[in-house]
């Protein structure tokens, strides 16, 4: 009988449409580490491609707008963000800058934990990265948030 869930599958995949999927495959694999799994190719297009990292996998192709398959930079932005955890958030911000990206958010450490930041990347996807850098309990996130929230310092 056939596995309704595939064993190599995540329950949840991010599905991304980029308007030059090769370029952004590359900018995938060489900055945020992906690795390629799978690609179709169809009249010199990129029709589907599957990316892993660790546990996680991004799906991809090159916009086909007859199919109502458009990018974000088509559409004139992004309405999501995706959230990579990395061991060194502050040197693949920076290869990302160096690749073509944009920041959007420095990377800094942040009052729940992580030292993370965010660009966005040239085809319109917005991408945070960030390394655990701290165990912070519940009750310690709200009064940082709180004091966050008032201009206070941490």
């Amino acid at each position: 009988m056939v596995n309704p869930i595939p064993d190599d599958y995540p329950r949840v995949s991010t599905y991304l449409c980029v308007d030059g999927a090769a370029d952004a495959i590359d900018f995938y694999t060489s900055v945020l580490g992906f690795t390629e799994r799978r690609r179709m190719t169809f009249g010199g297009k990129v029709g589907h491609c599957e990316l892993l990292l660790g546990d996680s996998l991004v799906m991809l192709s090159d916009e086909w707008p007859d199919m109502g398959v458009i990018g974000p930079r088509t559409l004139g932005g992004a309405p999501m963000s995706m959230n990579v955890y990395v061991e060194d958030p502050d040197a693949t911000h920076a290869a990302a800058l160096d690749a073509g990206a944009t920041e959007l958010r420095p990377v800094e450490d942040q009052f729940h934990g992580d030292r993370s930041g965010q660009f966005e990347d040239p085809w319109g996807h917005r991408w945070g990265v960030a390394s655990h850098i701290e165990d912070v309990d519940e009750e310690e996130v709200r009064r940082r948030a709180a004091a966050m929230m008032e201009g206070s310092e941490q």
